[in-house]
């Protein structure tokens, strides 16, 4: 077990460009959990992981102040706009989460026994073939499909 203070902080994007922070023991634990596909985006559930560039930060000693490094940061540069973007999907995604029940694959049944007033009204989320989601919008049921990665069910760090 590695100490909190010998933790690699890694800066990381996915393919779809979403930053995030990972804590890794050392650069080989990075690799190995990234080849294993133990690795996601928390915004989107991707799993194509890339080391961004970061400025590390070095204490040579106790007695002096640390050494900051400066690098060049990458190319793709997202904007602050999407930026935004994905912390108000994180925020929304996290709402919906404390906010709704999940019935897991019987969404479909579940919602259409809120429709027709079997049970009472809740909040519920859940998951339902593309075939099931046609047959509720045809019923007149209410559905949203959304993309909730699977980290977000965990605690958000």
């Amino acid at each position: 077990m590695s100490c909190l203070f010998n933790m690699k902080v890694l800066d990381l994007q996915c393919a779809h460009l979403h930053l995030f922070e990972g804590w890794f023991g050392s650069e080989e634990d990075f690799l190995s959990q990234r080849e294993r596909g133990l690795i996601e985006c928390p915004v989107c559930s991707d799993a194509v992981i890339t080391k961004r560039l970061s400025a590390p930060r070095l204490n040579l000693s106790r007695s002096q102040a640390p050494v900051e490094l400066a690098v060049q940061a990458p190319a793709v540069e997202p904007s602050a706009a999407g930026a935004a973007l994905q912390a108000a999907w994180m925020e929304v995604s996290r709402k919906i989460l404390a906010s709704t029940d999940d019935v897991g694959t019987q969404f479909a049944e579940e919602a259409r026994k809120i429709h027709y007033g079997e049970i009472p009204e809740r909040g519920i989320r859940g998951q339902a073939s593309p075939a099931e989601t046609e047959s509720l919008i045809e019923e007149g049921i209410a559905v949203l499909p959304l993309l909730l990665p699977e980290g977000h069910k965990g605690t958000l760090q």
